[in-house]
C-alpha cells in the first residue's frame, strides 16, 4: 500500500510537470488559473462539464468542507467532478489547475495529503467508518473563466480545500485555504518520520518555547481553540485573544513572521507576497498570538494568529488513525471579515 502511495505521488508530480511543458508561463497567477481552468473544461465531456460548472452565485461556492463528506451508506456528497471519473488527460488538466493555485511546496504538500488517503485506508481497514479514496477529490468552476468578470474555482476533498475568487483577471481572494494531515508524522514503515506540514509546527513550537513566563501567561489559553468552521464564508473566530506582537522581542517577531510565511507560502509567489505585505502592514499591537496545550510532540495543542484582516487557525488535538496521540493536524489561512472576497 505504501508503495502504491509513493507511486501515486510520483504520478501526480509527473503529470503536473508535463501539463506545463511547451506553454509559455502566463504573467500572473490570475492568468495561469484562467488558462488552466479553460484547458480542464475543454478536456471534459458534456456530461462532466455539466457537473463541473456552477453559477458564480451558486450557494455551493461557499459550502467548502475539509472533513469526509459522505452519507450513511458511505456515498460521497460533495459536488463537482471527482478525480476518479476523469481520464488520465482530464486528471492531468485538473492537477494543473490545482498547481496554478499553489506554490511548488504547497503543491507537494497537497498531493501528499491526497496520497495519505491510501495510508489511512490501510491503517483503518475495510471496516473503517470513513471512505478513504484518493479519487474522491472534486473540482468545481463557478461562473465562466474570464478576464472581464468574476469567477472562481475549488479543488477539494478530505483534508484539502483550495478556493480562489477572481475578478477582471486578478485574484481577489485565495481563502479559505486549508491543508490538514493524518498522520502528521508517519510513525512506521518505509516513510517513517515523514511530516507533511512540518513548518507550521516547527515555528509555532519554537515561538511557544521562547516565551517568557509573563508572555506565556498572556498567550496561553485555558481551553483549546474550537475546530475550524467549514461550510461557511465566515471564520467566526470572535475577538482576538492572546499576546500582541509588539510585546515580542525582535527574535520572537522573526519567528512569528516565519510561521505566518509558512501559511502564505502555500500560495503562488505573487499571491504569497501580497498576503505577507498585508501581514507586515498590520500594526504590531493589533496582531495577536495565542495557544493552548503543550509544545511537546505527542501532546495536544492549538494556536491562533489573528489580525484585523486575516486569521491563522491550527489544531493538533486528535489521535491519528493508528491511535498515536496528537498526530492529526488541521490548519487554515482565512480572511476577515469573510472569505471568498466578501466584504460584508
Amino acid at each position: 500500500m505504501r508503495i502504491r502511495w509513493l507511486a501515486f505521488l510520483v504520478t501526480l508530480g509527473v503529470v503536473s510537470s508535463v501539463a506545463m511543458v511547451g506553454r509559455s508561463a502566463p504573467e500572473t497567477s490570475g492568468s495561469r488559473m484562467k488558462a488552466a481552468a479553460d484547458a480542464w473544461l475543454a478536456s471534459l465531456t458534456p456530461e462532466l462539464k455539466k457537473k463541473a460548472l456552477f453559477n458564480f452565485d451558486d450557494p455551493h461556492r461557499m459550502k467548502w468542507f475539509f472533513t469526509p463528506q459522505q452519507d450513511k451508506n458511505k456515498n460521497f456528497t460533495r459536488k463537482g467532478v471527482r478525480l476518479e471519473e476523469m481520464t488520465p488527460a482530464q486528471k492531468q488538466a485538473a492537477l494543473a489547475l490545482l498547481r496554478s493555485g499553489l506554490s511548488a511546496r504547497g503543491y507537494e504538500q497537497a498531493v501528499t495529503i491526497i496520497g495519505l488517503e491510501n495510508l489511512l485506508r490501510e491503517l483503518e481497514g475495510p471496516q473503517g467508518a470513513m471512505v478513504r479514496n484518493d479519487g474522491w477529490y472534486f473540482v468545481s468552476i463557478f461562473g465562466e473563466p474570464s478576464n472581464t468578470g468574476k469567477w472562481g474555482w475549488r479543488f477539494e476533498g478530505h483534508h484539502l480545500s483550495v478556493n480562489y475568487t477572481l475578478d477582471k483577471g486578478e485574484v481577489i481572494a485565495g481563502s479559505p485555504l486549508l491543508l490538514a494531515a493524518n498522520p502528521a508524522e508517519i510513525k512506521s514503515g518505509d516513510k517513517k518520520g515523514h511530516r507533511t506540514l512540518p513548518e507550521i509546527e516547527n515555528h509555532a513550537r519554537a515561538l511557544i518555547r521562547s516565551l517568557t513566563p509573563e508572555q506565556d501567561r498572556i498567550a496561553r489559553q485555558a481551553k483549546h481553540f474550537p475546530e475550524i468552521k467549514e461550510g461557511q464564508p465566515t471564520a467566526d473566530v470572535g475577538a482576538p485573544v492572546g499576546l500582541t506582537a509588539d510585546r515580542l522581542s525582535a527574535e520572537q517577531q522573526t519567528t512569528l513572521n516565519q510561521l505566518l510565511e509558512a501559511y502564505t507560502a502555500r500560495m503562488p509567489e505573487d499571491l504569497a507576497a501580497n498576503e505577507m505585505k498585508l501581514v507586515r502592514s498590520t500594526p504590531r499591537e493589533k496582531l495577536y498570538f495565542a495557544y493552548s496545550g503543550s509544545a511537546t510532540p505527542g501532546e495536544a495543542y492549538t494556536y491562533r494568529i489573528q489580525g484585523p484582516q486575516f486569521v491563522v487557525e491550527f489544531l493538533n488535538v486528535q489521535a491519528d488513525s493508528a491511535k498515536n496521540p496528537a498526530n492529526h493536524i488541521h490548519s487554515a489561512w482565512r480572511r476577515l471579515p469573510r472569505d471568498f472576497g466578501l466584504t460584508e
